[in-house]
């Protein structure tokens, strides 16, 4: 028998809302029709789980599941930050349990080869299962009501493909107290059995610490006595490899977890860059695309990305920012700066790149004449004096007392004149060379003097990767250099030119001066 498309009144998808249920693919034991597409949303009561299972499965086949497949869904959305695990082939997908009371299961056939398709099973979860997404939340049972006495409930999350070490935050908690934990209590253990390492055992009202498991496996379990309840707790739970990380080097880059692929839904991930006293820390945006601005607000108040001065959320906002922009870099006022990126349940894109470079702490002054430089030796401790010059590796800098100084005039040091917005300026490069063995790194900055006013200034302009920085940093219209030094080289050969031709004009009257007095004379 040939299966046919889809006849209209054929079951296919839906709301599945009973505690427990089963499903099946179009015509099932028969072959499933072509070009068919089916969404099944199941949906239990909140504070559980949905437990997924499949008895038959039978679809076409392809190593990339592109032709037939299913997909199961963390959530109601059809988002990839959401997306289990997509399948195809004889192999049935394992058992899933949902990260949270929704679940998403989708079929999709293309218009050739038919195959019988699959019969799955669902049921709730009261508390506790095997969670293997990427991320999501376990609540304790009934929450935000009280929970029930007697109760026991083990999450083991992990298991996911390409999974690093898993996060846990809590986002509430109230439970029954008392010395030791003995009565109420959560406890965290660094594997998928209680054999492993035990990271904690909380009770009370405070709520437990961020826990990082060292393993890509987490068990969490849940234990209530015969009297006396709480609240209970609500946490959050995400395997996003790299998404807490210190960076304490000059210069360093980072991306969102599983960047240039989608981020994972429902992440708080911080990264800190602490650098020594005096620094500021210089941060270029080389890559960002995150969910969009609200539509309501016209706020980022879905993902966003935000910066902080200082080092903690308590410090001043340098900024926010969400969709997809192209971000000037954006400089601290102190020596730690810190990023924090949230996202929310659905709606996942590429994230984003960063590159930062830290700012080297140094007092610039001119004269008429010179330029003055000084950088403090411990700011650049591990440096040799040869590795800090200006324009010319000869012109390096000299170690006076805790400083390293470059004092130089104008007219040297590959020091050239310039003219920006109408107004004459010596410009000069000073090099930070933090090259190791064959790691070439060094550090540009462009210092500048306006002579009249004896103003300097200093520029990064180029850090991690000189081509991109500069680049995304626009720092200077080259044309316009160009253009600048073409008409400074016309000048200087018209001044050159005028004096010639008056030199000879002095010459031809000083000859004929002396030819009238010879003249006379005889």
């Amino acid at each position: 028998s040939h299966p046919l498309l889809c006849p209209p009144g054929i079951k296919c998808g839906g709301v599945l809302s009973a505690p427990s249920g089963n499903f099946s693919s179009p015509n099932f034991p028969g072959l499933y029709p072509y070009e068919t597409e089916c969404t099944w949303l199941i949906v239990v009561a909140e504070g559980s789980s949905v437990l997924l299972s499949f008895s038959h499965f039978e679809l076409e086949y392809h190593d990339t599941c592109a032709y037939d497949y299913l997909q199961v869904y963390n959530g109601a959305a059809r988002d990839r930050g959401n997306l289990l695990g997509t399948f195809c082939g004889h192999s049935p997908p394992p058992p899933f349990s949902s990260a949270w009371h929704v679940m998403a299961v989708v079929f999709r056939s293309d218009r050739h080869v038919a195959k019988h398709g699959f019969a799955a099973a669902y049921k709730k979860d009261a508390c506790g299962g095997q969670l293997t997404g990427l991320s999501g939340e376990i609540t304790s049972p009934r929450y935000p009501e009280s929970y029930p006495n007697d109760a026991e409930c083990r999450w083991s999350i992990g298991g996911a493909s390409g999974g690093g070490p898993l996060t846990l935050v809590f986002a509430d908690f109230q439970m029954e107290g008392g010395q030791g934990c003995g009565f109420d209590y959560v406890a965290l253990f660094d594997g998928p059995t209680v054999a492993a390492p035990r990271l904690g055992r909380y009770c009370g009202s405070a709520r437990p610490p961020r826990t990082i498991s060292s393993t890509p496996h987490l068990l969490i379990i849940f234990k209530s006595d015969f009297n006396i309840g709480g609240r209970g707790f609500k946490a959050h739970f995400y395997s996003a490899g790299e998404c807490q990380e210190v960076f304490t080097t000059i210069k360093g880059n980072f991306s969102s977890p599983q960047y240039p692929n989608f981020y994972p839904n429902n992440l708080k991930c911080q990264w800190s860059i602490q650098l020594p006293p005096g620094y500021r820390v210089k941060v270029f945006f080389l890559d960002m695309e995150l969910e969009g601005r609200s539509s309501l607000t016209g706020g980022c108040d879905y993902d966003h990305l935000s910066a902080f001065d200082g080092g903690t959320e308590n410090g001043s906002l340098l900024g926010r920012w969400c969709g997809r922009e192209s971000l000037a870099p954006v400089t601290s006022h102190s020596n730690r700066l810190l990023l924090v990126l949230h996202t929310d349940r659905n709606t996942a894109k590429r994230g984003f790149s960063i590159s930062y470079v830290g700012v080297v702490p140094m007092n610039i002054s001119c004269t008429r004449t010179d330029f003055h430089i000084q950088i403090p030796v411990q700011s650049l401790a591990q440096l040799e004096r040869n590795r800090i010059y200006l324009g010319t590796p000869s012109c390096a800098a000299q170690v006076v007392g805790r400083n390293f100084k470059i004092h130089t005039r104008f007219d040297t040091c590959g020091t050239e004149s310039q003219r920006r917005n109408n107004t004459s300026v010596i410009v000069s490069t000073l090099y930070i060379d933090f090259s190791v063995g064959d790691q070439e790194d060094v550090h540009q900055y462009e210092v500048q003097c306006e002579p009249k006013r004896k103003e300097a200034s200093v520029t990064l302009i180029a850090g991690p990767d000189p081509s991109r920085l500069s680049q995304a940093e626009n720092l200077v219209d080259a044309q316009q250099w160009e253009r600048e030094a073409v008409d400074a080289l016309e000048i200087k050969s018209q001044d050159t030119s005028d004096i010639v031709f008056i030199s000879i004009c002095i010459l031809a009257g000083l000859l004929m001066v002396i030819a009238v007095v010879g003249l006379v004379l005889l």
